[in-house]
């Protein structure tokens, strides 16, 4: 753990990680980065992200890297004689257990809420699922792909017009409810720390990205059966970066007064004026794609470079259209260090993400690289009171 990490928020916190691939792993890797110490525990086989992107034998793939820096690995083979007692020892100290394997495969291992809390009563036992147990989905593995298409987000782009329907093309299920889930084991680690009572949580992913979705797209369907889902400005086919003469740009003209202040930019003050599908908010939403192809046709006139100076002076909200080579040297991240080089012992160097936030006294830091594969296994058991000897034995059984 870095200098920093150990001075942040949550320095002195133990969270022993039972995740893989990325929602829960995700979440506490924010933890690591506000000074929890974070141990994941692993298969002899490691987390199947580990190996997404990799090259040579690292086992350190891009995406695991973003999802399990500052953390500790150790190898337990919990399919194995003395397993689940190493883990229960190492669970006996901790704060808090985030798990994302299914609620029946864990019983059938030994360590649901019941026999966690029989070593500690005060622990946070987050259980991070696909879907609520209450249901009849209960028992069903989940993906990213499989919760986007299940919360309506390919159905959705199909109406946005897409020509087919698509997944958004990030994870964003997957990040989305990772941030959901920590949120919420905040919160119950804030009231352990008030009354001295720890409790189970159970974080499906499904209802979670479902009630953002809804949030947004529930919309006058909120009121009435009667009326048709969908929020008319997100779906609007003219939703999209705008092409220029030589290129593209993010405008976001939104309220009331920066239309009067696009119109007035491009000397058309008239046009808004006397059109009435312009008028206030309300209206232009109820006819987003003429106001839309409005701006649209406009656009073209002029160079991205034009147009950035045009809307600068007229205080209109814009970004630049970036990819992911020219966001890296966008000024915006350069300046305030989001993404950083630093040594790497596979790779020569790697990019390290930093933490998005300002902190006044306990800033958070994106700490140590992500762990090899049982890079800790030695020093985690002996934190925890195993001999020489035991640790010699363990080390030889879960590994091989």
């Amino acid at each position: 753990m870095s200098s920093d990490a150990a001075n942040g928020p949550l320095a002195g916190v133990k969270v022993i990680d039972l995740s893989t691939v990325l929602m829960a792993p995700f979440a506490t890797q924010i933890m690591a980065e506000m000074g929890a110490d974070v141990i994941k525990v692993e298969s002899p086989d490691g987390d199947t992200l580990r190996d997404v992107g990799a090259t040579g034998t690292a086992r350190v793939g891009p995406l695991f890297l973003h999802a399990n820096r500052g953390k500790r690995s150790i190898v337990l083979d919990l399919k194995s004689t003395g397993a689940r007692e190493v883990l229960l020892r190492l669970l006996s100290d901790a704060d808090c257990f985030v798990c994302n394997v299914r609620p029946q495969a864990v019983a059938r291992l030994g360590l649901s809420y019941e026999d966690v809390k029989a070593v500690n009563s005060q622990i946070v036992y987050a259980g991070l699922f696909g879907f609520d147990q209450r249901g009849p989905y209960a028992a069903k593995p989940a993906y990213d792909d499989l919760i986007q298409g299940a919360a309506g987000i390919p159905w959705l782009s199909a109406l946005a017009g897409s020509e087919t329907p698509r997944y958004c093309p990030t994870a964003i299920a997957d990040r989305y409810c990772g941030v959901a889930a920590l949120s919420q084991i905040l919160g119950a680690l804030f009231h352990r720390q008030r009354t001295g009572i720890g409790q189970k949580l159970d974080i499906p992913m499904f209802e979670t990205f479902a009630h953002m979705v809804l949030s947004d797209h529930l919309y006058a369907r909120t009121y009435s059966a009667d009326t048709s889902a969908g929020y008319d400005r997100l779906l609007s086919e003219g939703r999209r970066p705008y092409e220029t003469q030589d290129g593209y740009i993010c405008l976001m003209v939104y309220n009331d007064k920066q239309w009067k202040q696009f119109f007035d930019a491009i000397h058309e003050s008239a046009l808004f004026d006397s059109d009435a599908r312009l008028r206030d908010i309300g209206t232009r939403t109820r006819n987003i794609d003429y106001a839309y192809g409005l701006v649209s046709a406009r656009m073209r006139t002029r160079t991205t470079a034009e147009w950035m100076e045009l809307l600068g002076r007229a205080d209109i909200p814009f970004m630049p259209f970036h990819s992911i080579e020219t966001l890296l040297t966008d000024p915006q991240i350069v300046a305030t260090g989001l993404v950083r080089e630093v040594p790497d012992s596979f790779y020569g160097k790697s990019y390290a993400l930093g933490t998005p936030s300002s902190w006044s006294e306990t800033q958070p830091s994106s700490g140590a690289p992500a762990p090899t594969l049982g890079q800790h296994t030695v020093e985690i058991l002996r934190e925890a009171g195993f001999t020489d000897v035991e640790i010699g034995n363990m080390v030889e059984t879960h590994t091989t």
